[in-house]
């Protein structure tokens, strides 16, 4: 009897509706297309983490919710980020969580996790373009647009 061997496989096949394979060519566009999503009986109550995955034309390719935590935070875990951006081919990601107090500023936090993303990708050839904090009210604060990505 010959041993069995673990094998890992990976599949991907894309099946992504129309409202995707939009490009994305600010951060409002990308502003928008999240805030349009976005599931508007949770947004006022708790932070959730998503990313947006792009192709090399910075078409849209799906937005993966990668966590859902309280009031004022989520957990980010970086190998399942990137497990899933790998697995999708994506090249460009752009990252989004919301803020259920309304507030448009970027804590120490956000800073940091964003930075530590950033290393990563660029480690695995994956272009951060942009960290947004979406508010229940529609507004956003842009990481890209401030400078500070």
């Amino acid at each position: 009897m010959k041993d069995k061997v673990n094998e890992i496989t990976i599949s991907y096949k894309e099946r992504i509706p129309a409202p995707f394979w939009r490009k994305i060519n600010s951060s409002q566009d990308a502003a928008d297309l999240l805030f349009q999503h976005w599931d508007k009986r949770t947004i006022q109550v708790q932070e959730s983490f998503k990313v947006v995955l792009l192709n090399n034309s910075n078409k849209v390719k799906g937005i993966y919710q990668l966590s859902k935590g309280g009031i004022t935070g989520t957990i980010v875990d970086l190998r399942i980020l990137f497990a899933v951006v790998l697995k999708s081919l994506s090249v460009a990601i752009i990252l989004t969580h919301n803020h259920p107090s309304g507030t448009l500023k970027a804590s120490e936090a956000d800073r940091k996790i964003t930075e530590k993303i950033k290393k990563a990708g660029e480690f695995l050839d994956i272009k951060v373009l942009d960290h947004l904090i979406i508010t229940p009210n529609g507004q956003y604060y842009s990481f890209a647009d401030e400078g500070i990505l």
